[in-house]
């Protein structure tokens, strides 16, 4: 059987960009469904985070900048909604502490050196 049109190449994870980015989408996605879960809470912040997360994984794990910047954007707002709202005070309670670490993580993974690299050469 012959196919004459363009490969359908789309990718949820892309398993041969760099550990940083990889490791990135797909707590990008994990994320995104904590946040669906919690969204009554979060409101239509929650919508922005949904959105950033979910859609810029798929960007990341399709090498196109726009997703890169639609995750880093939607990471780092999650971080400073987190401070902003909760205050660093709200991490004496471990359960609140684990989440924000992997908020943080987020971000580090994104903006990681690796990270960085990889998307100013490749995506397009």
């Amino acid at each position: 059987m012959r196919h004459n049109g363009p490969v359908n190449e789309t990718k949820w994870i892309n398993p041969h960009q760099p550990q940083t980015l990889y490791m990135a989408v797909i707590l990008c996605y994990i994320q995104a469904v904590f946040v669906l879960l919690s969204f009554g809470y979060l409101g239509p912040l929650g919508l922005f985070i949904l959105v950033g997360l979910g859609g810029g994984g798929f960007g990341i794990a399709n090498e196109k900048k726009w997703g890169y910047a639609l995750a880093v954007a939607a990471a780092v707002f999650q971080v400073l909604l987190f401070v902003a709202v909760g205050g660093l005070s709200a991490l004496a309670d471990v359960q609140v502490l684990i989440g924000f670490a992997f908020d943080v993580l987020l971000v580090v993974l994104l903006l990681h050196p690796m990270s960085r690299s990889y998307e100013r050469i490749w995506f397009k």
